[in-house]
């Protein structure tokens, strides 16, 4: 099978690509955030009922040692989902698409084949199940956010649609939920999941790059199952990757030591013009990106926010059996109503790439001439900051909503919880992709997911505060993280300081063209001493 241009004919196959990619992430790289559902269901199975008291009739009942063990199990899983973000970004960059998803299914499959023949006796297979569910999800959102290449000026819309996608996949475990209720077993309902593996191989190799999407698309660029007669200035592995005939790596005139040391580099890309003339360095180090301000004050703002989120999922069926005096059906519809809000994320999380992506397009109205890629990456860095900040004033209006103890506000602490979720995550993929080069998109991402990941694992230890010493009352576990949410404030501030930092009178003289010899147009990049 031929590939497909995106730009002569292939407008379609990106679309179905796009469609079935929100699908895919909407139906299974984030389930694990549908866990209060599932809980439900394990503890209608009585999986870790042996550590709680028996009563006098023989049943037993929950208690706060099986609530523990189902909070370190969401625990693990999450720090999962992140803290493996690193090695997956890493196999990704590397590897490609097709490998790091084939490493992906492989994990999704095991995870759901354990969960349909785990049962009661066999409870703590739940632990590398959830892991499993958590890693593979994950794999599926990093390699279906470059689809956002392929539509140019729309790029953060359709990034923060996958992660809206990623949200509101906590639907798939309340489906499990109903169709548990209404009779089915859970291991014929995981069964079934497995099998749909089979659409995730069919979709890796027919809709999806070997290796990766270049950003921006060359013109002509294309994408597919099998690639095409070559040129004889083109491999097999170019193509299939998407690099163009016309693009070139271009080497660093300064040494290796040179290259480590400039941590304050960034690079500003300029348009290619005639050929014949020298190029300079393409990218900045990783190194370089890692210890900048501000990748140090992004992870911050991530990981305060995520904690906070990552504590209210995890301690949420406690909290509702608590505010409902232990009624189940109360539990259960409240229950339903969180998984069903979530499923809305895939709703909210767009505004998020609008308010970024109309703001880029207002700077470039009010340019007459059409900007510098320098100043065009400035305006990105800008458009960010008010989508940054508006995230921290979300997640402080939840952590209020959350530390009210009435039942029927939690209807908003949901809606509010969703909504930020979904500016969270979509915020921190664009932000990635608008401060950071493509070429260490993965290895940034995934290293801030691991750093976050680190801080997550703080959710275990709250939730026993909790239970211990706070004598199951979270009023002020709530109270401190309303105010460690607002130290989040730090990064739209410290991303405001950087890019008035940025000298706009720089920024508008656009140096003599680069040329890549060979290369026909493109784009290059020259060097500028300031801090990422």
């Amino acid at each position: 099978m031929p590939l497909v241009s995106v730009n002569r004919g292939g407008g379609i196959k990106r679309y179905v690509a796009l469609l079935t990619g929100i699908l895919e992430c909407g139906g299974i790289a984030g389930v694990i955030f549908g866990w209060p559902s599932l809980v439900y269901i394990l503890k209608k199975e009585q999986y870790f009922a042996d550590i709680c008291p028996t009563e006098s009739n023989g049943t037993t009942v929950g208690c706060d040692r099986q609530d523990e063990r189902f909070s370190l199990i969401f625990t693990l899983a999450s720090f999962a989902n992140n803290f493996m973000s690193l090695p997956n970004g890493l196999l990704f960059d590397h590897c490609g698409t097709s490998v790091t998803r084939a490493v992906g299914i492989s994990l999704h499959t095991s995870s759901t084949l354990m969960i349909a023949f785990s049962d009661a006796a066999t409870a703590y297979i739940l632990f590398p199940a959830l892991c499993c569910t958590a890693i593979g999800g994950i794999i599926f959102l990093i390699t279906n956010l470059q689809i956002g290449n392929l539509f140019g000026e729309h790029r953060s819309t359709v990034i923060t649609l996958y992660n809206g996608a990623f949200d509101s996949s906590s639907i798939t475990f309340l489906i499990v939920k109903v169709l548990y209720e209404a009779g089915l077993s859970l291991q014929s309902i995981f069964l079934f999941i497995s099998s749909l593996s089979v659409i995730l191989v069919l979709r890796t190799i027919f809709l999806l790059p070997r290796k990766s999407i270049p950003y921006p698309v060359p013109e002509g660029y294309t994408f597919g199952a099998h690639c095409g007669p070559l040129t004889p200035d083109t491999s097999d592995q170019d193509r299939c990757q998407g690099d163009p005939p016309d693009t070139q790596t271009v080497k660093s005139p300064k040494g290796p030591q040179e290259q480590a040391d400039g941590v304050s580099d960034v690079l500003i890309p300029l348009t290619v013009g005639s050929p014949g003339q020298d190029a300079t360095e393409s990218v900045p180090t990783f190194r370089s990106c890692v210890l900048s301000s501000l990748f140090l004050t992004h992870c911050v703002w991530l990981s305060l926010m995520q904690l906070r989120h990552y504590l209210f999922i995890g301690t949420l069926n406690p909290m509702l059996i608590q505010l409902a005096d232990n009624d189940p059906q109360l539990v259960s519809r409240f229950t339903n109503a969180f998984a069903f809000i979530q499923f809305c994320g895939i709703l909210f999380a767009p505004w998020n790439g609008l308010i970024l992506d109309r703001r880029r397009r207002r700077s470039k109205r009010l340019d007459r001439d059409p900007a510098p890629p320098s100043a065009q990456r400035r305006d990105d860095m800008d458009a960010s900051i008010l989508s940054l900040a508006l995230t921290v004033g979300q997640c402080i209006c939840f952590s209020i909503c959350a530390s009210v103890p009435v039942l029927e506000l939690q209807y908003l602490t949901f809606i509010l919880q969703v909504v930020n979720r979904s500016f969270l995550y979509g915020g921190h993929a664009s932000f990635i992709a608008t401060a950071f080069p493509p070429t260490h998109f993965g290895k940034v991402y995934g290293l801030s997911m691991a750093i976050s990941a680190l801080v997550s694992l703080l959710q275990y230890a709250c939730f026993a505060l909790i239970t211990g010493l706070l004598n199951d009352d979270p009023l002020y576990m709530n109270i401190g993280f309303i105010l460690l949410s607002s130290v989040a404030f730090c990064h739209p501030v410290n991303v405001y300081l950087h890019v008035r930092r940025l000298p706009e009178s720089n920024l508008s003289q656009h140096p003599s063209p680069v040329t890549v010899p060979g290369s026909g147009d493109g784009t290059a990049f020259t060097k500028r001493e300031t801090d990422i």
